[in-house]
Formats: C-alpha cells, structure tokens, sequence
C-alpha cells in the first residue's frame, strides 16, 4: 500500500486513564501507517512526553505480542502544563523538530480538547480516537476500553453473588465512573443487581431501604446493589451507613478501584480498537484533520472533535428500568 498524502511521519500517543485495547490501537495505527509508506513516532506519556520530548521511533516488530496486553506501551499521564499556552508552543516545537506531520490520539474528551487546542494554534492535523474505560465520549457507541472494564467488574461480582447468598447478605459495589455511569448500568443489569446508582440516577437512601425490606417481606435474603464511585472512591461507604442507620440491614461494601482498568482486552475491544485505529491512519492520510473516528452500531463514523468534546453523551437509563424491573 502507498500513498500520495503530504504526511510522511505521524505521532501516536495515548493520554488521560489507561484503558485495555489501548494497545491493540497503537498496533493497528503502526502497522496501517507503515504499510502505507508512513514513519511513526511514539510519543511517551502523552502529553506529559510532547512537552519533554519523549519519543522514540516504532517499527513493525515493535508491534509484535502486544495486542493481548492491557495498558499502554506508550504508557500515559495527565497534564496541567499542557493547559498553558506556552507549554502548549513547546510541545508543538518538539513536534516540528521530530518532523512529525500529523498526529493519532488515543484518549477521552480531556484529551481530545488538547489535541483541538494544538490544531487551533499550530494546525497541526489530529485523528482523535475514544480510549475509556467510562465510555463517556459523544459521538460514539462504545469506547476501548469500556467492554473490558465491564466484564472486569461482572467477574468480581459474580463472586461475590456467591458470598452474598451464603451470608444472606446485601453487598454494595462500587465501580470506577465518577461522572458516567455506563459502567455501572452495564454491571447492574447483567449482574443481577437490584438497584444502580450513578450521576444520573440518584435515589434517596429512604427509596433504597423501602426496596430493601420489600424484597426481604418476599423472602429475598440476599441483594446486590451496584453504585458507581462519584466524585472520589468510597461512596459506597457513605451509602452502607446511611442504610444501616435508617433500616438497621448490615450492608457490605466491595470497592473494585483500579482493577477495572487493567486486564488483558476482550475481544470486542481488540476488535474495535483495531478498526478504529486503522481507519484513523487512513482518515489521516486522506488529509482529514480535527476529527474523533467513532463508531455507532458496526459503522465507523467521523465527527469534529469541537463536537464531540462541547456535547454531551446523553446517559441510557433503559438498563437502569431493567434492572430494576428483573430484580423483584
């Protein structure tokens, strides 16, 4: 495969949380650009690396075994320098200096706004693709990452299902989502759980025993209530108490943390990932510029980055319903 585009050297780089498939986009993002005649450059640590001229050539065998890997070869990093216009000139220097053309992000929307920021200033040519675990990008239906995450945490639960059930116990379980609870409403339904709390489905504590002690009266003796973590881990401690106060039900917590984030990628992130990095590297190469490559249902799309990082992506409350109505 050749091409005839004016970029000859593109710029990988995964920034913001980790999430599993990362890796299996930077390898279709390598391997698409140098079958087309294109160099890659890693850069390390996202935007962390643009600002200290981290970046090491990749070539094919770099690629090799790393598809069923979690994390991100790259490694990752936030950065508030990057939100200050003459850190901004830096990285865009070091960029030039490397000869680097056009870029791949690999990220959520944080990210995506500072990939918009270096196009505004520098007109820099960006490909944005939807890496979290929270799947809480506009624009797309599922995020790398977020199939993984989900089945991370359904595994943990299933196991303590099992506890649960031999204890007659209620256990709440909080998962990673501080403003999204894709996750949470994920778990919950094919968890089994009887109640989700997320950002966007807040109950009253009062709500919450009322349902309690409905299911007990029908002879329930054991619940899983699934909450995802809000503005900092340990919500579900907060939310244990208030309905041992109120009800006097022993509730346990389980935190499931960083775990969600780790793991080798299910198939359906593999798989994602590797088509969206694909098409970014071409989208590139068609000198298309200041795009996120999404995907809705099997068809791969393109949207502005301004839109997919100034709207919103509207929370799905039907698997809440669910849930709720299958609990009883």
């Amino acid at each position: 495969m050749s091409t005839t585009s004016q970029i000859k050297k593109i710029g990988v780089f995964t920034s913001g949380g980790d999430a599993p498939g990362m890796n299996a986009a930077i390898r279709a993002v390598v391997r698409t650009a140098i079958s087309s005649g294109v160099e890659v450059t890693g850069i390390l640590q996202g935007y962390v690396g643009m600002i200290e001229n981290k970046m090491t050539a990749l070539q094919m065998r770099d690629m090799a075994n790393i598809i069923q890997r979690g994390g991100t070869i790259l490694k990752t990093g936030r950065s508030a320098e990057f939100l200050k216009p003459e850190y901004r000139k830096k990285a865009a220097d070091n960029l030039k200096s490397h000869s680097i053309d056009g870029l791949i992000c690999i990220g959520g929307d944080g990210s995506f706004r500072g990939a918009q920021a270096l196009w505004a200033e520098y007109q820099i040519p960006i490909i944005g693709i939807a890496g979290t675990i929270d799947n809480d990008v506009y624009g797309c239906d599922d995020t790398i990452g977020f199939d993984t995450a989900v089945n991370t945490a359904l595994s943990a639960i299933d196991k303590i299902r099992d506890t649960a059930d031999s204890h007659d116990r209620i256990f709440i379980v909080e998962v990673m989502g501080r403003d999204s609870g894709y996750i949470a409403s994920a778990v919950g339904v094919a968890g089994g759980a009887e109640e989700i709390l997320t950002p966007e489905n807040i109950i009253p504590v009062d709500k919450i025993v009322e349902k309690l002690k409905e299911s007990r009266a029908r002879g329930k003796t054991s619940s899983i209530l699934i909450t995802a973590e809000g503005q900092k881990p340990g919500r579900a401690y907060d939310l244990a108490d208030s309905i041992r106060k109120k009800s006097g039900l022993d509730a346990k917590v389980c935190i499931l943390g960083h775990q969600q984030r780790g793991g080798s990628p299910t198939a359906n992130d593999r798989i994602l990932a590797s088509r969206l990095g694909h098409a970014a590297v071409l989208a590139l190469l068609a000198g298309k510029k200041n795009l996120m490559i999404g995907s809705q249902g099997k068809i791969l799309t393109e949207i502005s980055l301004a839109e997919a990082t100034t709207k919103s992506k509207t929370a799905d409350k039907t698997l809440i319903h669910l849930a709720r109505a299958l609990s009883v």
